[in-house]
């Protein structure tokens, strides 16, 4: 998923944003400012003890097979930088128990010079206090708010709140929050849901009336938006919003209205076209 141009004019001006789905993986590949970046959204550590606690529902512990994957990735890609595009924890307050434990021996398994970004979602609470407080994570940890931030011409967010203006300002906006999902039906009646990416461009018309936005570069005079990418979860537990379903409720406040030309893909690369008649 590539940026036809820079957003700006020469001299100083970030590079075009390239953003590479991990083929058959829920992340992607962007290179920022010569850096290598393994882009991954909605991790939720700790969700089954929210499961336990919240709905009274036992499944077994996947925090070990969650870690492995991560680690794979991360072998696979060799990234400079890991960006977590919110909810990487799933409690909302402070990560305890099991939740911190897995976190925990998640960035202890890190490699030494990894550097890693998280982008804090409607779950990461007070992810930061316990990141700076713990004597357990030698990592480089960069937190940042909800609204996101830009690197170099991609914009990250988590998605359960506006973007920040900057982030508006860049080629790409990858974003997590929405689970997207597809449900597949066969010929005779058999359906599957299978996790999906979700791209196209923002839609204007829902940031124009913000007056957070006013003088955001494309809403004033230039006619092309920036691309959106919305990535599937990480966790393969948590379930998400069917995007090809009637009457199903995105979750971000922009969402959909503020997409144009939404486009489904599985993780394997395959395009299913619009994403409402998949």
């Amino acid at each position: 998923m590539r940026g036809d141009s820079a957003r700006s004019d020469p001299g100083g001006v970030p590079p075009p944003a390239h953003v590479e789905p991990v083929p058959g993986e829920p992340a992607a590949t962007a290179t920022i400012a010569g850096e290598r970046a393994l882009l991954v959204a909605d991790y939720h550590a700790g969700y089954e003890a929210g499961l336990r606690y919240d709905r009274g529902v036992a499944v077994p512990n996947h925090a070990a097979d969650r870690r492995e994957r991560l680690l794979a990735l991360c072998d696979r890609t060799q990234p400079d930088r890991l960006v977590v595009l919110g909810d990487l924890m799933h409690s909302i307050g402070d990560p305890g128990g099991a939740e911190r434990g897995e976190l925990e021996v998640l960035f202890e398994s890190f490699p030494a010079d990894l550097a890693v970004t998280v982008v804090k979602g409607n779950h990461d609470g007070r992810i930061e206090t316990w990141l700076d407080e713990s004597d357990e994570i030698d990592a480089t940890v960069d937190i940042v708010p909800g609204g996101g931030i830009a690197l170099g011409n991609l914009g990250v967010c988590h998605g359960h709140t506006w973007p920040d203006p900057a982030v508006l300002e860049t080629e790409v906006i990858c974003l997590g929050h929405e689970h997207p999902c597809v449900r597949l039906t066969d010929d005779v009646g058999g359906s599957r849901v299978e996790r999906a990416w979700l791209r196209g461009r923002l839609e204007p018309e829902p940031f124009r009336n913000r007056p957070e936005y006013e003088g955001v570069s494309w809403l004033v005079a230039e006619p092309d938006p920036p691309r959106v990418v919305v990535m599937p979860a990480f966790n393969d537990l948590v379930g998400g919003t069917w995007i090809n379903v009637a009457g199903q409720s995105f979750l971000s406040p922009f969402l959909p209205a503020g997409l144009a030309d939404g486009e489904a893909y599985l993780l394997d690369g395959t395009r299913l076209g619009a994403y409402e008649s998949v």
